[in-house]
Formats: structure tokens, C-alpha cells, sequence
């Protein structure tokens, strides 16, 4: 069953997040998918996280990250090979694509893959003529002008 939110009166008192209605469809489908491989996502720090896939079965070669404009895909692909004869197969193995939306600025620093995790570590570097600055309010004087309302005619 597919829900359909309404974000109208939102419109009204924000401006630049129009993203924010996707985000809420993706996550929405999403929930719907897949949830292999698990994985967790921690702030480490006021400006950092990480996120950390449990990959077990795959190899370094296995895995491809990708970090486009604000999304990050990790895929895993076993290559076609030797095929084993297993008794029981419980490690997945099977191909995965997973894509984490970034907020603005949050830029990958590092992927790391050990003991059957990969992990990746993300920092958000906000440039300083994006940070909030504080505007001085100037005190108004006799020879600054004047805003008028116009009269109807």
C-alpha cells in the first residue's frame, strides 16, 4: 500500500528544502525493500559519522563505494567462479546495491573494510560563507529614507 503525505502547509514556512518531500518517498519505498546487508550509522562527533556494513562473504575486490553529489551507493558482487556444494549456506553472499542520502557538505573520508565490516567514515564541512553569520542592525537616522505606501488612486 503506497501512502500519499500532503507537505503543503509546509511549503509555507520553509524555503530551499524542497528535497525533503523525495527523502520521505524514498525512505517510504525503501522500507519496502530489501535490508541486506544491515547496516548502522553513529555521530561519532558533532560533524562526523559512520556507517558501518556488515558484509561478511565479501572481499575487498567485492565491493564498490561510490560518492556522487549527495548519495553515497555501496555494491557488493561476488564474482562468478568455483561453485561449492554447500550443505547449509547461511552467510549471504547474494548482490546488494544500498544508497544513503548525505545532507549538504557531508563529504566521505575514508572506507575502511575489517573483520567482515566495511566501514565508512563521513564529515560534514560546511565552507565559512555558508556558516550563519550574525547582521548588525543599523540605528535608523533622519537622513535615511523613508519608506512610503502608496495611496490608492
Amino acid at each position: 500500500m503506497r501512502t500519499t503525505l500532503d507537505f503543503a502547509p509546509l511549503w509555507r514556512s520553509t524555503i530551499g528544502f524542497d528535497h525533503v518531500a523525495d527523502l520521505v518517498d524514498s525512505a517510504l519505498r525503501q522500507s519496502n525493500e530489501d535490508n541486506y546487508p544491515p547496516y548502522n550509522i553513529e555521530r561519532t562527533s558533532e560533524d562526523r559519522y559512520r556507517i558501518s556494513l556488515a558484509v561478511a562473504g565479501f572481499g575487498v575486490d567485492d565491493i564498490a563505494v561510490t560518492a556522487e553529489q549527495n548519495a553515497l551507493t555501496v555494491e557488493g558482487k561476488k564474482p562468478e567462479g568455483h561453485q561449492r556444494e554447500y550443505l547449509y549456506q547461511g552467510i549471504a553472499a547474494r548482490p546488494f546495491r544500498r544508497v544513503f542520502n548525505l545532507a549538504d557538505y557531508v563529504q566521505v573520508k575514508q572506507a575502511v573494510f575489517q573483520d567482515g565490516l566495511l566501514v565508512i567514515d563521513l564529515v560534514r564541512e560546511v565552507p565559512e560563507s555558508m556558516k550563519p553569520r550574525r547582521i548588525e542592525i543599523g540605528a535608523g537616522t533622519a537622513s535615511s529614507p523613508q519608506i512610503e505606501q502608496k495611496k490608492a488612486a
